[in-house]
């Protein structure tokens, strides 16, 4: 009996992305717009005309596929996700991918990240700028966020006995299935946001695969304050580490070891 052909959703993330989010959905690969069922843009109650640039292209890109809705407030990132994943669970879809819509990261890798779950070795893939040796800094990603990278990761996988090359990439696919087992409303709307949900992937022993990705940074805008952000991450993964990590039995599923 042939297997069915999972149902594929992009979830495309946009603030103030008026001048990228065009640019990023033309560039997602016809191979890939081809499989799947719906993209849809959240725009996070944008002060440019992201929702009207989003309007336009539905006009022009990916035959109908392309969803554009508007928040009437601004839910910040980690509550424009959330909406995002609540709406790919509505619709039964098995699969979602996370894209921004600031153009940070490639469209044209996204395969990438949906393989793994095509053939069932993950439930959740993260695009790491980390794997390859070098190339976060000659994709310009300023040294100040390199370093800091490191070093937040290096204590994340320290405190919780994991070896992800990476904690911070925003570009990501998940198994619908497993983000229904998640306590979404209980994430923060903050930024760590992506932290807390990779804990919630480990404290339920769901895999996680990275996979490397390029690394563009151009003139967008970071609405990040990084350390603040830095301090949440320590302090939400330095908790799981209190609360399940030594606890008798508690297993995490380990990463593989980044390309030296």
């Amino acid at each position: 009996m042939p297997t069915r052909s999972p149902r594929i959703g992009i979830l495309v993330v946009a603030y103030n992305a008026e001048s990228t989010l065009r640019g990023v959905l033309q560039r997602i690969p016809p191979q890939v717009s081809e499989k799947i069922e719906e993209i849809f843009v959240f725009d996070d109650a944008s002060q440019d005309q992201t929702y009207a640039v989003g309007r336009a292209c539905q006009e022009e890109l990916h035959e109908g596929k392309l969803s554009i809705y508007r928040n009437p407030v601004n839910l910040m990132y980690g509550g424009n996700q959330r909406k995002g994943y609540e709406y790919a669970i509505e619709k039964g879809l098995d699969l979602v991918v996370l894209l921004h819509g600031d153009g940070q990261y490639a469209p044209e890798v996204m395969q990438e990240l949906i393989a793994p779950l095509e053939r069932g070795e993950a439930e959740m893939v993260m695009g790491s700028r980390m794997m390859e040796r070098g190339a976060a800094l000659r994709g310009n990603m300023p040294m100040y966020k390199y370093v800091g990278n490191r070093i937040l990761t290096s204590t994340e996988n320290a405190l919780i006995g994991t070896r992800l090359s990476e904690f911070h990439s925003g570009y990501r696919a998940y198994s619908v299935n497993a983000l229904r087992n998640i306590p979404l409303a209980e994430l923060t709307s903050n930024w760590h946001f992506d932290t807390q949900i990779i804990l919630e992937f480990l404290k339920r022993g769901y895999r996680i695969k990275e996979v490397p990705i390029p690394t563009y940074y151009g003139d967008e805008i970071c609405y990040v304050n990084g350390i603040p952000y830095a301090m949440h991450c320590v302090w939400e993964t330095l908790n799981f580490a209190l609360r399940h990590r030594w606890r008798p039995h508690a297993a995490l599923p380990l990463a593989p070891r980044p390309q030296e």
